[in-house]
C-alpha cells in the first residue's frame, strides 16, 4: 500500500477565495443556463467537467478571459472524435499579438537585466509604440501574412518587439538563442526560410563578453531567403557590420517610422503564429508549427487558472528564447503582468544572484528548472535567511522532474509559504499537461493535477488506463495547442509518426509518468531512456533522486547498456571539484539506490565523468550517451550547449567487461 506523501504546503481560505479558479467557476454559474455546471465546486470538479463538456469548458475560458477578436463564431469545436483532425473556434478571427498589446500604459510592461551589465524598462505604452514603429519597418520590407521572420538573440526587450510585430502583420516567428553553433541555427532556420533574419553583436555569460558578428554573418551568407538581416546592438554601442551581407543597424531599420495606431491582422484560429523546434539530438530538427489561437487560449489558461496570475503580478522564467518557455513567459502580457527578463549566468557574479532580483524587482512568480534548484541547494544558497521574498507567491519548474529533496529544499530554505508547482509538456504544446493549482495542497515530490481541458491518462504495456502504476502519458482527446502540423511535412507523416504512432487517435508523449489515487502526478523521466533490466522499467529519474542526495555528487546520468542478452544499468557521476571516485564512494551509492529503491535499480557499472551534456534548455542527454556507448552514430551535435562533454563517454574500457 502507497503512503501517502508529507504535505508541505496549503492555500489560505482566502488565497482559494480570490483564485481565478474560484472566480472562474463562478463566472460559468453566472453565464450558463446548463444546469449540470452548478454542480462544479472545486478545481476537482472542474477538471471533470472541462473533458466531460471541453467546448462548453473552452468557449467560457475565451469569454472570461475576454479574448480580443473580430469574431469568436458559434461553432467552438468540430469533429471531437478525431484526433488530430478535429477543428476549434473554426469561424474566429483574432491575433496574438494585439491580445499582448491590450494595454497601453505606464504600467510596466518589461524589466530587462543583463547580468550586471545591462538593464532597461519598458511601459506597456513604451512596447506599443515600439511595437508599432518596428511592425512599420518589416512591412515596408515586404513582410506580410505567411512570411517567416526568425531571430539569433539573447532574451532581450528587442526580442519580445520583433515578435510582437512579426505576429502583429499575421507572419510567422522564429527564434535561437546566440550560444547555437552556426551548423545548429542552419538547421533550424534553413528549413523554414526567413525573409527577416534579427541577429545580436554579442552576448554575456558569466562576466565575459561572447562577439557573434562573425557567427552572424555565417548564418546570413547560407540564408539564401533573407531580404534583410537586422543587427541588435547588445555588447557594443555600434558594432561593425559591414561584411553581413544585406544587414542594417537597428536603430537604422526604425528610423523612418513614427507611433501609430497598429492595425492588428486578423487571422483564423489556426493561423500559424510560432514554429518552434525539436531538441534535434536524434537528428534533424522538427519545425513544429503552433497557432494563434490555441497557443494564446492555452498559454491564458495556465496562466490564470494554474499560476494565478493577475494584473500586476511581476512574472520571471529563467529561459533563452531557444526554448519553449519564453513563448510561455511572453504570453503573460496577456494578462497583465510585468515581465521580468534575465539574461546570462543565473549565478553570476554569485550563487544567489536571481533571488536579488526576485527581491529588488518584487518578483511574484519565480520560473526556474529542477536543475537550477538543485544545484543551488548544493552550492548552499539559503535564500530564506539572505532575501526577503516578501512579494513571492509562486515557484514554477520544469525542464526535468523535481525531486522530493528539492522540493524539501525549497520548502526549507527558499520560502515557507509559496505554491511550489512542478510543471510538465513540451515545445510538442507549447505548453503543459500537468501543473500546478493554486486551490490544491502541495505533496511532496509530486505535481498536483492534470491541465483543464486535457484529457491525460495513464496506458500500460497493453494501452489500457491505469491508476496507482507507472505507464506512458497519453491525451486521448483534441485540445487547442496541438500542433498544426510540421513545417513542409507532406501529409502530415513525421506529425503523426511522432505522437500518433503507439496508439490510435491517441497522443503520445513519451513520459514515464503515474496518476496516483488522489490525482496528483509523479513523473519518472522520458519513456524513451527507460531502463529495462530483467524486463522490469525503470524510470530513470528514480536514479537521480538517489544518487544526487549525495553530498559529493553534483549531477549523474543515468543509460541502459545492452549486455549478455539483457540490459545492465551503468551510472555515470559528476563529483564536487577535486574528487576523485573510490570504491568506498561506489559502495556509497549503491547502497543508496538499493535502500531507497530496489536492487534492481542498482547499477551495474559507475563510471565518473567530467562534465555531463544537455540541450541548450538544460536537460540531460541521455539517448546521446546510450548511442555512444553502443557506437551508435550521435546526430546533430549542434543542437548539444557542451557537445565536448560527449568526449568523457567515449570507448571507455570499464564498459566492455
Amino acid at each position: 500500500m502507497s503512503v501517502t506523501p508529507k504535505m508541505l504546503w496549503k492555500p489560505s481560505v482566502s488565497r482559494v477565495k480570490a483564485s481565478h479558479i474560484s472566480n472562474f467557476i463562478q463566472f460559468i454559474k453566472n453565464n450558463n443556463n446548463n444546469k449540470h455546471i452548478f454542480k462544479v465546486n472545486s478545481s476537482s470538479k472542474l477538471y471533470d467537467w472541462s473533458i466531460e463538456k471541453p467546448a462548453e469548458f473552452w468557449s467560457n475560458l475565451w469569454d472570461y478571459c475576454d479574448v480580443l477578436s473580430s469574431r469568436k463564431g458559434k461553432t467552438i469545436l468540430t469533429n471531437p472524435s478525431q484526433m488530430p483532425g478535429a477543428t476549434w473556434f473554426p469561424e474566429s478571427r483574432l491575433n496574438y499579438a494585439e491580445n499582448l498589446l491590450r494595454q497601453k500604459d505606464d504600467q510596466e510592461a518589461i524589466v530587462f537585466r543583463g547580468e550586471d551589465k545591462v538593464e532597461n524598462r519598458l511601459t506597456y505604452a513604451q512596447l506599443y509604440d515600439a511595437v508599432s514603429i518596428t511592425a512599420q519597418a518589416l512591412s515596408k520590407q515586404g513582410v506580410k501574412k505567411g512570411d517567416r521572420v526568425a531571430a539569433f538573440l539573447p532574451n532581450l526587450p528587442d526580442t519580445i518587439i520583433f515578435m510582437l510585430a512579426t505576429t502583429s502583420l499575421g507572419a510567422l516567428w522564429s527564434s535561437c538563442s546566440p550560444d547555437f553553433g552556426t551548423q545548429g541555427v542552419l538547421d533550424r532556420f534553413g528549413q523554414i526560410k526567413p525573409k527577416i533574419l534579427i541577429g545580436v553583436d554579442g552576448y554575456f555569460y558569466n562576466g565575459k563578453q561572447i562577439d557573434t558578428i562573425h557567427k552572424l554573418g555565417e548564418i546570413a551568407s547560407s540564408l539564401e531567403s533573407l531580404k534583410k538581416v537586422v543587427v541588435v546592438s547588445y555588447t557594443t554601442s555600434k558594432p561593425k557590420i559591414g561584411a553581413i551581407k544585406k544587414s542594417v543597424h537597428l536603430k537604422d531599420f526604425v528610423k523612418p517610422f513614427k507611433p501609430g495606431p497598429i492595425k492588428f491582422e486578423q487571422v483564423p484560429f489556426n493561423h500559424p503564429l510560432f514554429i518552434m523546434f525539436s531538441s534535434g539530438t536524434t537528428g534533424v530538427p522538427k519545425c513544429i508549427v503552433h497557432g494563434h489561437g490555441g497557443t494564446l487560449l492555452q498559454h491564458l489558461k495556465e496562466h490564470r487558472l494554474h499560476t494565478d496570475l493577475k494584473i500586476g503580478d511581476r512574472f520571471f522564467y529563467f529561459t533563452t528564447c531557444g526554448w519553449m518557455m519564453w513563448n510561455w513567459l511572453v504570453t503573460g502580457l496577456a494578462s497583465g503582468t510585468t515581465l521580468l527578463l534575465f539574461d546570462g549566468s543565473p549565478t553570476y557574479p554569485k550563487p544567489d544572484t536571481l533571488f536579488d532580483f526576485a527581491d529588488q524587482e518584487r518578483m511574484t512568480v519565480f520560473g526556474t528548472s529542477a536543475k537550477y534548484i538543485d544545484a543551488i541547494n548544493k552550492l548552499g544558497v539559503r535564500p530564506r535567511k539572505t532575501h526577503n521574498l516578501t512579494h513571492l507567491t509562486t515557484i514554477t519548474s520544469t525542464g526535468s522532474p523535481l525531486s522530493p529533496e528539492s522540493f524539501d529544499y525549497v520548502y526549507r530554505h527558499i520560502k515557507k509559504d509559496v505554491l511550489l508547482s512542478s510543471i510538465a509538456g513540451g515545445t510538442d504544446i507549447i505548453s503543459c499537461f500537468v501543473l500546478g493549482d493554486p486551490t490544491l495542497p502541495v505533496y511532496r515530490g509530486e505535481i498536483q493535477r492534470r491541465g483543464f481541458g486535457l484529457k491525460v491518462q495513464v496506458f500500460n504495456d497493453q494501452g489500457k488506463p491505469i491508476t496507482g502504476e507507472k505507464g506512458e502519458l497519453v491525451c486521448t482527446a483534441p485540445f487547442p495547442s496541438m500542433p498544426i502540423g510540421f513545417w513542409n511535412d507532406k501529409n502530415d507523416r513525421k506529425y503523426l509518426d511522432a505522437y500518433f504512432a503507439n496508439y490510435k487517435n491517441t497522443w503520445c508523449h513519451g513520459d514515464f509518468i503515474e496518476i496516483t489515487k488522489r490525482g496528483t502526478l509523479i513523473i519518472y523521466g522520458r519513456s524513451d531512456a527507460v531502463l529495462n533490466p530483467g524486463g522490469v522499467r525503470i524510470g530513470t529519474s528514480e536514479i537521480y533522486r538517489q544518487v544526487e542526495k549525495l553530498d559529493s555528487v553534483m549531477e549523474s546520468l543515468v543509460i541502459g547498456q545492452n549486455w549478455q542478452n539483457d540490459t545492465r544499468v551503468v551510472l555515470f557521476v559528476r563529483l564536487r571539484d577535486g574528487l576523485q571516485i573510490t570504491e568506498t564512494l561506489r559502495e556509497d551509492i549503491k547502497r543508496t539506490i538499493r535502500n531507497n529503491a530496489t536492487p534492481r535499480h542498482v547499477p551495474a557499472k559507475i563510471l565518473q565523468v567530467a562534465d555531463i551534456p544537455r540541450t541548450k534548455s538544460g536537460k540531460i542527454v541521455e539517448l546521446a550517451v546510450r548511442n555512444l556507448v553502443h557506437n551508435d552514430p550521435v546526430k546533430n551535435i549542434e543542437a548539444l550547449a557542451n557537445p565536448e562533454a560527449l568526449d568523457h563517454f567515449k570507448n571507455r574500457q570499464e564498459l566492455n567487461s
